[in-house]
């Protein structure tokens, strides 16, 4: 079965019809996903969604080792990054969970890619869960719920900005485009997996996207 993907933000299709002659989604094109590009190690179902809920929700800390390894192959050879920005929580979350899985991600990511990390954002207000959400919906969600606190880290910068899974890749958007704003130069989205929020029967066939660059 033939499978379809944004160049940008990988988002899979069921056919090339919502893709332009660039391969870009309508998102993309409108400038609503923020980021340049969207990489991920593989889809989130079976052995994979199972690790990542363990060290998510059990507090399995040292999954954070083989995890950034995967994470790590998800890069593609030759794209250079300046920086690591993790996705934040904010405060009542960390606090209740113990830790940020995205910032443990990241810090095994630099050890295995030398990039430094830079925790550069900030998430100033409690937003509510996303799951069930429309696409739409995630977006007003987490409009205006991250801030810059370290524009030095980022200025001029190409950002690599991690998260754990990409669903609508709303949140990742967000933080994107308050990066930008305060002088990143380029910013793309790393995560270790990528929900298929496609029909049921519709699986994707290779689950490891690579955008491109804009």
């Amino acid at each position: 079965m033939a499978e379809y993907f944004c160049a940008a933000c990988g988002t899979p299709f069921l056919n090339s019809s919502p893709l332009d002659e660039q391969g870009l989604c309508g998102l993309c094109r409108r400038g609503l996903n923020g980021f340049d590009a969207a990489y991920c190690f593989g889809s989130y179902e079976g052995s994979l969604r199972k690790l990542i809920h363990l060290f998510k929700y059990s507090g399995i800390h040292t999954l954070s080792r083989p995890l950034g390894a995967r994470l790590a192959l998800a890069l593609p050879f030759g794209r250079g990054f300046d920086v690591i920005v993790p996705v934040p929580l904010h405060w009542r979350r960390r606090w209740q969970r113990g830790f940020n899985q995205s910032d443990l991600l990241g810090r095994e990511l630099a050890r295995r890619t030398s990039i430094p990390v830079a925790r550069a954002l900030r998430r100033r207000r409690a937003t509510g869960v996303q799951a069930g959400l429309s696409n739409t919906a995630r977006r007003n969600n987490v409009s205006g719920a991250f801030q810059v606190r370290d524009e030095a880290a980022i200025r001029q910068k190409r950002v690599l900005l991690v998260d754990d899974v990409l669903t609508t890749g709303a949140t990742a958007a967000a933080c994107a485009r308050v990066l930008k704003r305060h002088g990143a130069k380029q910013v793309a989205v790393i995560a270790l997996a990528r929900v298929d929020r496609r029909p049921a029967g519709f699986s994707i066939v290779n689950p490891t996207f690579s955008g491109v660059g804009s």
